[in-house]
């Protein structure tokens, strides 16, 4: 299965670690993001990387050439920022059938190939690894809604009044179609073509997604002070293993 990381953004509320880097390159436990998403894809079975990449993307391309781990690298570039959807469609060109869909700025020790599999399964046209929050939390995140099946029924995109405290993590899985669905997404009240717009628009079309619960952890790395709490997490699980 292929795999698509979206690296493109310009990590502002990172700074000032981002400033000279993007953000998917900040360092975590002395490896750079990317690193971990990329080690995981490939465990997962990923048989190519498509990495969308934008703010100062030849850091990126210079790091990682053309291969990770004996998998081939193809970079797409989106060259203004105009949200997850508009990303997304900068891989289309690149990916033939279902696809994992991985954030570049999370870091996760979770049951990430619950995922993969059951998109194989061919029950569900998508697959997403879901996370319980609090519920002052859960306007930070695209929210979901499901059924008595586990099955997504609505996703609302940081919602003022969310209608579950269960939240879209950042990793998935897709089939093509949410390619189509993403070039049918109009902006938002954000200016950007959102993701969580482009599933809706999968969900009205009959398509099934299904929700996986997470079994772990992870963590965005949206602040410096998130890149500390990962660092400390990792480091505390190898410390756990060494013992």
């Amino acid at each position: 299965m292929q795999a698509v990381v979206l690296a493109a953004g310009e990590g502002t509320r990172l700074r000032p670690l981002t400033e000279d880097k993007p953000k998917g390159m900040v360092e975590v436990a002395d490896k750079p993001i990317l690193t971990h998403c990329f080690e995981q894809l490939v465990e997962l079975g990923a048989d190519k990387l498509v990495v969308i990449v934008g703010y100062r993307k030849q850091n990126i391309i210079s790091h990682y050439g053309d291969e990770f781990e004996g998998v081939p690298i193809t970079y797409a570039h989106q060259r203004e920022q105009q949200g997850l959807a508009h990303a997304l469609l900068k891989a289309e060109e690149h990916v033939e059938d279902d696809f994992m869909l991985m954030l570049g700025d999370n870091i996760f020790q979770a049951n990430l190939a619950d995922v993969v599999n059951r998109q194989q399964e061919d029950r569900a046209d998508a697959a997403f690894l879901v996370e319980e929050v609090e519920w002052e939390e859960a306007s930070r995140y695209g929210v979901c809604d499901t059924n008595d099946y586990g099955e997504i029924q609505e996703v609302v995109e940081k919602p003022n009044d969310p209608p579950s405290n269960l939240v879209m993590t950042g990793f998935y899985t897709f089939s093509p179609a949410i390619f189509h669905a993403c070039k049918l997404v109009q902006p938002s009240g954000r200016g950007e073509y959102e993701l969580s717009d482009a599933i809706d628009l999968l969900i009205q079309s009959g398509r099934t997604i299904d929700a996986i619960p997470m079994d772990g952890w992870r963590i965005d790395v949206g602040y410096p002070e998130d890149r500390d709490e990962a660092e400390e997490r990792l480091e505390a699980e190898r410390d756990q293993v060494a013992s």
